[in-house]
């Protein structure tokens, strides 16, 4: 279960955050906090003491330390906490969101809109959950078998960049070049999710691990993917955005040479 802190200034919207995160199912511990101050010290009491702290649901405009250098300071964490902004501000969607937010409320908070986040939340902490539990088991490569003039090549799957579905089939795109394999494209992502595929439109699936560019032009969004840049669908854009926070976020700094 979802262990969050709830972070106001105002000491009614605080209580009622409260009061509402602790009637989710989903949520076992709620924490409280006045000031981002308090929060800040809060949570570097937990990740010290090596407990979990799923998310930080906090307001934005508060005295001191605003929520969005709260939130940037959390980046200085091995293994932040996820932020949740809950606020009366309706211009800070955008530098909320550029900063990893995993969602952004508009006060006052309605029931429904707040679970709605929590639900995302739960989701996120189950799939991260469930890659560091296979985590041993994705040491190994997989090998998959393609049919090529009557031969049998294996194709490593940390050499697969992309795969681009073909009606029954999907092709594997390798830097030593493509291979078709008779299986449907979201068999294949559910096979290989916890491995780092992200699916980022209803045809294609990407390896995270290749991604070396997020592209925006014109609202629409593109990964660069070695030589290639693939489109991102509308409904996939959020979750391949956070993806690569999350993954720059716990990427150690290299080592400085002697």
């Amino acid at each position: 279960m979802l262990r969050v802190l709830a972070v106001d200034d105002e000491v009614p919207a605080l209580e009622e955050l409260v009061r509402l995160l602790r009637a989710d199912p989903r949520i076992s511990h709620v924490g409280c906090a006045a000031d981002p101050a308090a929060a800040l010290r809060d949570v570097s009491r937990v990740l010290v003491a090596g407990e979990r702290l799923d998310a930080v649901f906090l307001d934005i405009r508060m005295p001191g330390l605003d929520g969005l250098d709260f939130t940037r300071l959390l980046t200085g964490f091995a293994a932040p906490p996820h932020v949740v902004f809950v606020t009366a501000l309706e211009d800070c969607a955008v530098t909320a969101y550029e900063l990893g937010a995993l969602d952004y409320i508009l006060k006052p908070v309605r029931p429904e809109r707040l679970a709605e986040a929590v639900r995302r939340l739960d989701e996120v902490v189950r799939r991260t959950a469930a890659a560091e539990d296979g985590a041993e088991r994705l040491d190994q490569d997989e090998m998959v078998p393609v049919e090529l003039a009557g031969r049998t090549r294996l194709v490593s799957r940390r050499a697969v960049t992309h795969v681009e579905a073909h009606g029954d089939y999907v092709r594997l795109h390798t830097s030593e070049g493509s291979f078709l394999v008779r299986m449907p494209l979201a068999a294949l992502a559910r096979r290989w999710q916890p491995a780092g595929f992200i699916r980022i439109h209803r045809s294609t699936l990407v390896a995270s691990a290749h991604i070396s560019e997020l592209r925006f032009d014109g609202g629409r969004a593109a990964v660069q993917v070695g030589g290639e840049l693939l489109p991102v669908s509308r409904r996939h854009t959020r979750e391949v955005r956070d993806l690569l926070v999350r993954r720059f976020r716990h990427t150690p700094p290299p080592e400085t040479p002697n």
